[in-house]
């Protein structure tokens, strides 16, 4: 860069004392005869041309530098300029045709044509800049396909226009991802979540105690309060068979997401035996017209859960995929084979599935950690049992449920020996742990175990003292929603559970009249897939990183 400014400064300079000295030689032809003062002067006169020339060329080399720093931006600007319009408009180019591409050949390379730096102060051949030649280009562009569409409306064609993208709202993207009774705190949503249930004849629960702040957009329900005194027994449009089965949820008689999965079932086969077809209706319509209200209400008893969603989807997928052509009453048989079917299939034999893999990771003397209550744990573990294996359980369990000693009553039952700590001891007994078996309430689309509270504590604690975790899992449980926090969505359940009395004393009986004080009941936790060492599933032993693929082909499957 620095050779190329002296050479430019210095042809500069050599110019104009080239031109000085013309004028010098010309001088004498005006001088007077006798005047000799210019043929005294010739000789000095090359000295001061070149003492001038050497001033000249430091003062013009930082001029020089300058101008070409300038011109040297302004040539990455454009270049930048170039890229930018090539990556905004390719419909434009692709959308001209060979004829007129031809036709712009010329003017592209004019653009294109890289610009030389001008060393002897000349200005550029072409006296249009970067910047006009792509203003002629795209006014040219936009004229002819101006042309192009006039032709096509006269010829009775519409021209296609190109629809803006509406940029949703913070508030429409949230309606997105939130179901309705996730939204609690949201006046709009809870206004139209109850005029939904009003049309269908359902009573809206309502809500008790006041909630954590940071769980304020949750549902909070007390069992002193069930849904089924604000209706009329028996009700026109709620089946009397939903009715008590909303409030054996309610009341927390039936729990676990098997139990309640087919619990439900088994209910809604009830609600297809005596249903008939009204006159002028279509069966495969009118009946999820009528489960639509019974769905409803139970969610307003208690959130359904992920087994219970996917079970509901597969009935109604049944339901309107039936022939029209075909009877009532072989309709409704076939209906009733499939919920047998998927009993049989995705509950009973997944679970023996399930334990004939889980098998084969226990072994003679080994120590194993479970917590809670899940019937697939409960069920491998007598069934590992009932085949020879001698091992030991250590059952863990938590406040205020206390779901570990139905577990521990039926391990004893089958005279399995077992030790039965609450959770806050899990650290110390860990170091005899050699294996942790867990449930699961659901597997997320992101490999994330979504099971009761206390889950991911556990998994925790364990993988500091290097034991694998291994979770049994159906895959009718996988789910494809995304979760990464216990707090977005989750349940809450009574509050009134955490009320221990003891002595004849409870200490936060009268709680709700402390305008300080919030009690949390959380159900859920989620469990990150780190933590995690193996799923068993009824397709096998899988990572939690599988859950997407399971997923794709059950949904290619359907």
């Amino acid at each position: 860069h620095r050779r190329r400014c002296r050479q430019s400064t210095v042809s500069l300079v050599m110019e104009r004392s080239m031109a000085e000295r013309e004028r010098g030689s010309a001088a004498p032809a005006f001088q007077k005869p006798g005047d000799r003062s210019g043929v005294q002067d010739g000789g000095k006169g090359k000295t001061r041309d070149r003492q001038h020339a050497k001033m000249e060329c430091q003062e013009l080399s930082k001029e020089e530098k300058q101008r070409l720093r300038k011109e040297k931006k302004q040539q990455k600007k454009n270049k930048k300029e170039d890229k930018v319009q090539v990556i905004l408009e390719p419909e434009k180019l692709s959308s001209v045709t060979n004829t007129e591409s031809q036709q712009q050949v010329p003017v592209t390379l004019l653009a294109s044509a890289p610009t030389t730096v001008p060393t002897n102060g000349e200005k550029p051949m072409t006296g249009k800049s970067k910047a006009e030649l792509r203003a002629e280009r795209r006014a040219k562009q936009e004229a002819e396909r101006a042309a192009k569409q006039g032709k096509k409306g006269e010829s009775g064609q519409m021209p296609s226009l190109v629809k803006p993208k509406i940029v949703p709202s913070e508030s429409q993207s949230v309606v997105k991802r939130l179901s309705e009774h996730m939204q609690v705190n949201d006046l709009v949503v809870l206004k139209r979540s109850a005029k939904k249930l009003e049309g269908q004849q359902v009573p809206v629960r309502p809500s008790y105690g006041s909630t954590v702040s940071l769980f304020s957009h949750l549902q909070q329900y007390s069992r002193k309060i069930p849904l089924t005194q604000q209706m009329s027994i028996p009700c026109t449009v709620i089946h009397p068979a939903v009715v008590q089965l909303g409030l054996q949820y309610s009341e927390g008689i039936i729990t676990g997401s098997n139990s309640r999965c087919i619990a439900l079932l088994r209910t809604l086969k009830q609600v297809i035996q005596d249903y008939s077809t009204p006159p002028n209706e279509e069966l495969s319509r009118d009946l999820v017209n009528k489960l639509d209200p019974c769905i409803s209400f139970l969610n307003q008893c208690r959130l359904l859960s992920v087994s219970m969603s996917n079970a509901i989807k597969y009935l109604k997928k049944e339901i309107t995929n039936t022939p029209s052509n075909m009877k009532e009453e072989e309709v409704k048989g076939a209906l009733l084979d499939c919920i047998d079917k998927y009993i049989r299939e995705k509950i009973t034999l997944a679970a023996q599935a399930i334990s004939k893999s889980a098998a084969e990771k226990i072994s003679d003397k080994d120590v194993i950690l479970v917590y809670g209550c899940s019937s697939l744990v409960n069920y491998t573990l007598c069934d590992a049992h009932a085949n020879g294996r001698k091992f030991r359980v250590i059952v863990a369990d938590s406040q205020p449920r206390l779901e570990g000693r139905e577990t521990l009553r039926r391990l004893v039952r089958k005279g399995i020996h077992c030790t039965y700590v609450m959770i806050t001891a899990i650290s110390y007994v860990l170091r005899e742990v050699s294996k942790v078996f867990l449930g699961a309430h659901a597997l997320l689309a992101n490999g994330y175990v979504m099971s009761r509270v206390g889950t991911s504590q556990i998994s925790l604690v364990a993988k500091a003292y290097n034991v694998p975790v291994l979770v049994c899992c159906e895959t009718y449980k996988f789910c494809e929603r995304v979760q990464t926090d216990s707090f977005v969505s989750n349940e809450l359940a009574d509050p009134d559970d955490l009320i221990v009395t003891r002595k004849g004393k409870a200490q936060l009986e009268n709680w709700q009249q402390n305008p300080s004080l919030r009690l949390l009941n959380l159900v859920y936790d989620v469990t990150p897939p780190d933590l995690v060492d193996l799923v068993i599933t009824d397709l096998g032993m899988i990572p939690c990183t599988s859950v997407p693929v399971v997923l794709r082909v059950k949904n290619v499957e359907q």
